[in-house]
């Protein structure tokens, strides 16, 4: 599992093979088979163990802080520090949801379910305030701000989504 979680991060679902999974993790393919059925249950797996460990590093970091908008502008800190990473490839979900074709619903959905659980932390932020109905507008910042450091390989978008939230707040 952690083979295939770093070669799919690093090359992407479409460039990783089993083959290259099961050379690297030293298994065999039928051991790979025994507990996978799929390349694709392999990649579901995958994205439900991030996910898992995603939201909850993003609801330990919001923690750490008493007012709402500390919450959130903690979340945005800890992003900044993320993509400063030099093994920051982008976000996993984002990164397999572009190469995954219309039809392959079950990843889709895996990846839906992940990004409401982002949507859904803000919103159980903002709820002290009831402004609740701000968590889509920073949930589409974070995301923006994750593709947009995609593109341009750089944290200002991570600090300007991050001074924009601020602001709405």
């Amino acid at each position: 599992m952690r083979t295939a979680a770093r070669l799919f991060y690093q090359n992407g679902y479409s460039n990783t093979g089993i083959n290259q999974i099961v050379e690297e993790a030293g298994i065999a393919k039928s051991s790979l088979y025994l507990h996978f059925r799929s390349k694709e249950d392999l990649l579901l797996a995958y994205l439900e163990e991030t996910g898992t460990e995603t939201l909850g590093l993003l609801k330990q970091v919001s923690e750490g802080y008493q007012t709402p908008k500390g919450k959130v502008l903690a979340i945005f800190d800890h992003l900044k520090l993320l993509v400063l990473n030099n093994d920051f490839n982008g976000c996993h979900f984002l990164n397999i949801v572009y190469e995954m074709p219309q039809g392959a619903v079950r990843v889709r959905e895996q990846v839906k379910k992940q990004k409401d659980g982002v949507r859904d932390i803000f919103s159980e932020i903002l709820r002290p305030l009831k402004k609740e109905h701000l968590a889509d507008e920073i949930y589409t910042l974070f995301e923006g701000a994750l593709i947009a450091n995609k593109v341009h390989a750089d944290s200002w978008p991570v600090i300007s989504a991050r001074n924009i939230a601020g602001k709405l707040i």
